[in-house]
């Protein structure tokens, strides 16, 4: 399977996304935990059906020491005992932020309020900003069909 456009050697898709992934590295340099990002954007990948984003999220959490069984129950992380009580804030943010479309009137309060018992504000901040790049990213990805299951951890970390 091929991409229907190669969006890293496009001119004009080159160009924007030297800004988009901007943004990534900035969120990197927050206080939010990188285990807490990872799984935030393998929950918000997996509920797009972006294959790619769920490959690459699964193997750079992997890499970084994120245990194999956190990484299979994310999918079913309501079910799960293996996440903090902060993850799980987290992870319910990035579910309804990511089918934002599907409830009317968006992210619920309590959703909101569980987030905010965990994190400070730049770390809410991140987070929000978080849900939406990963949102992007995946749209991007999903509509020109980039194909998965080639990502090698730390590929885009320059």
């Amino acid at each position: 399977m091929n991409a229907r456009l190669d969006l890293m050697t496009n001119p004009v898709a080159g160009k924007a996304f030297k800004h988009f992934y901007s943004i990534a590295k900035v969120l990197a340099e927050t206080s939010l935990p990188a285990a807490t990002q990872q799984l935030v954007m393998l929950r918000a990948s997996q509920i797009n059906g972006c294959g790619v984003c769920v490959d690459m999220h699964t193997k750079d959490a992997a890499a970084a020491g994120e245990t194999s069984t956190r990484l299979n129950m994310v999918a079913a992380w309501r079910e799960a005992t293996v996440f903090t009580e902060a993850e799980r804030a987290a992870l319910e943010l990035a579910e309804q932020g990511t089918r934002i479309a599907d409830a009317a009137g968006g992210v619920p309060d309590d959703v909101w309020a569980a987030a905010a018992k965990h994190y400070d504000e730049d770390q809410l901040a991140a987070l929000v900003l978080l849900i939406a790049f990963i949102n992007t990213a995946n749209r991007l990805n999903v509509i020109v069909q980039n194909p998965a299951g080639s990502y090698e951890p730390g590929q885009f970390a320059h």
